[in-house]
This record gives C-alpha cells, sequence and structure tokens, in this order.
C-alpha cells in the first residue's frame, strides 16, 4: 500500500468546527466587503458612514458615493470630530495590496468610533461595476459615474 503525503493545504490541520466558527465570525466583527456597503448605501440604511483613507487626489479622481475623505495619516481628533460618533466608520483604501484602511481603522477606533475595514478597497469597488464619484473633498464639483 502506498500513501501520499498530504497536500499543503492539509499538511496543517483545520480547525475544529466551534473554533473555526467563532474564528470567522470574530473576522466579521473586523471587516465588511463592497456588495454589503453597497447594499447598505442602496438602501440608506443610514447606519454606518464612510471614509476614504486615501489621499485627497485619489478621491478627487474617484471614490465611493458619498464617502468621506480623511487620508489615514492625518486622522486625529480634530480631524475625527467631522465623523458621527453613534455611527460605525468604514475604512477603504486603494486595495488590497494598500493598508491605509486599516490605518485609519486603527487611529479611529483609538479615538473611540466603531470600525470596520472594507476588504478589497476601491479597486474591487470598480472591479463590481459599482457607482462611483469623482471631484474634490469639499463636494463642489461631483460627477457620478458607472465604473
Amino acid at each position: 500500500m502506498t500513501t501520499t503525503a498530504p497536500s499543503r493545504v492539509g499538511r496543517v490541520p483545520a480547525a475544529d468546527p466551534a473554533t473555526a466558527r467563532a474564528h470567522f465570525e470574530r473576522r466579521l466583527t473586523f471587516e465588511t466587503d463592497c456588495s454589503d456597503v453597497h447594499d447598505g448605501l442602496a438602501r440608506a440604511t443610514g447606519d454606518f458612514v464612510v471614509v476614504d483613507a486615501r489621499s485627497h487626489e485619489a478621491y478627487a479622481a474617484g471614490h465611493v458615493p458619498g464617502a468621506i475623505s480623511l487620508p489615514h495619516h492625518t486622522i486625529d481628533a480634530a480631524t475625527g470630530s467631522v465623523l458621527p460618533a453613534d455611527r460605525l466608520v468604514v475604512t477603504y483604501c486603494a486595495g488590497p495590496h494598500c493598508n491605509a484602511a486599516a490605518q485609519a481603522a486603527a487611529r479611529l477606533a483609538g479615538l473611540g468610533f466603531a470600525v470596520k475595514e472594507m476588504l478589497g478597497g476601491f479597486d474591487y469597488w470598480v472591479r463590481e461595476g459599482y457607482e462611483t464619484e469623482a471631484g474634490a473633498a469639499n463636494g463642489l464639483e461631483r460627477n457620478v459615474t458607472r465604473s
């Protein structure tokens, strides 16, 4: 009888189902995705606000509709005061290659905000074909486009 070595996937055993469930449910307390954010915005649930953690220039070139431009490196008590304290904040950046959303989320959590990171960032928002806006952070120039 010949046996083959386990795959790289199976080399480390999976957690038991109860532990796995707890792990994945915990991850959901920190993360959301483009689809869920889009759904919440489309239904105007009002239970969260979206923060674009990229530069003001990147925001002006295109962003999630209604997102607030708040570059991660500028977040402090003063800049964070533009956000409603009673709502969940969802941060995003360029995409999986960028950690500005995580940096923004960490800073905002440090200021007392409930926060989640939108996985995939703006890149995946666009890939999904969701509506985008372009224009300066002051909101005076708004052009809604279909990506």
